[in-house]
């Protein structure tokens, strides 16, 4: 096993220059079909010359990537390199100062609504149980009631939360209260998952559990996943893509084709190319200045 994982190709992407960006521009249009990457997959999210602003202050870009059709991408990089800021705007939650997103061919004008979104704070509220806070999608969505309760069940089973479903949000530890969270953003079935952080503030036993978790589900439903995240072994462990941006204003700098079996084990160290991935990573923050050890 070891000497077949060890002839393994590592998929890596590399990047000249001091600071360059990953030309992957959308090639969908508005009322086209998108299209067809290698495997035969639809890009189902393209960002295009994408850039924000803030006043004078330029916060993001310019950024192309796509994600495609069940794909798991990760966006890895420096804190306050932007890459909230592109969750947002992939999200139509901020509109951008350049550039656009396309999803499923179409450009996007106004907020998403076939999506879930998950954050580093839990963002439950604290007067409804957490079953509860589940069936505000359905509540907010208009939802057939018993199918979302239905799936609300099914979703606290897989996501170790069976027993705690009439708890409040004060009863529960920080791990079940982001696996609520989880449960919340995937109750109503959307296509896209976007996920800002979010085991960020967990400790690292349970941050390991909730991504096996995790990606158990999206093993299940392939969700188009935007997965935001300081962590190099969650981004590994998780991704079949990661983009690594640069300091602000935040570009893609490199792109790693993660090409490990999955289920992935908790422990990542057994597979070669993961220490390769790694040390890739690692290297380019230290090109960037992001990492300087003498």
């Amino acid at each position: 096993m070891a000497d077949a994982l060890e002839k393994r190709s590592v998929s890596i992407t590399r990047l000249s220059g001091n600071v360059p960006q990953i030309h992957t521009t959308a090639s969908t249009v508005k009322g086209t079909t998108p299209s067809l990457v290698e495997d035969g997959r639809r890009r189902f999210i393209a960002a295009s010359e994408l850039s924000k602003s803030f006043g004078g202050f330029q916060a993001l870009g310019p950024v192309n990537i796509h994600i495609e059709e069940g794909e798991f991408v990760s966006i890895l990089g420096p804190s306050g390199c932007g890459k909230s800021t592109l969750m947002l705007v992939v999200a139509g939650l901020l509109q951008p100062t350049k550039g656009h997103i396309e999803i499923n061919g179409r450009v996007l004008k106004r907020s998403m609504t076939d999506v879930g979104i998950v954050f580093q704070d839990h963002l439950l509220l604290e007067f409804r149980t957490a079953f509860e806070n589940v069936l505000l999608q359905q509540e907010i969505r208009g939802l057939d009631r018993n199918q979302i309760r239905k799936r609300a069940q099914e979703l606290f089973g897989k996501l170790g939360l069976s027993g705690a479903e009439s708890r409040y949000p004060r009863q529960l530890s920080g791990g079940m209260q982001q696996r609520v969270s989880i449960a919340r953003a995937l109750v109503h079935e959307p296509s896209v998952l976007l996920m800002d952080e979010p085991f960020g503030a967990l400790d690292a036993i349970s941050r390991t559990q909730i991504r096996h978790d995790l990606e158990a589900l999206w093993m299940e439903t392939r969700k188009s996943v935007l997965f935001i995240t300081h962590s190099i072994e969650e981004a590994i462990g998780l991704s079949d893509r990661v983009l690594v941006m640069s300091n602000s204003p935040g570009r893609v700098v490199e792109e790693i084709r993660i090409d490990l079996p999955r289920p992935r084990p908790a422990y990542l160290g057994q597979y070669p190319e993961f220490a390769k991935y790694a040390q890739q990573i690692y290297k380019t923050f230290e090109k960037l200045g992001v990492y300087q050890f003498k």
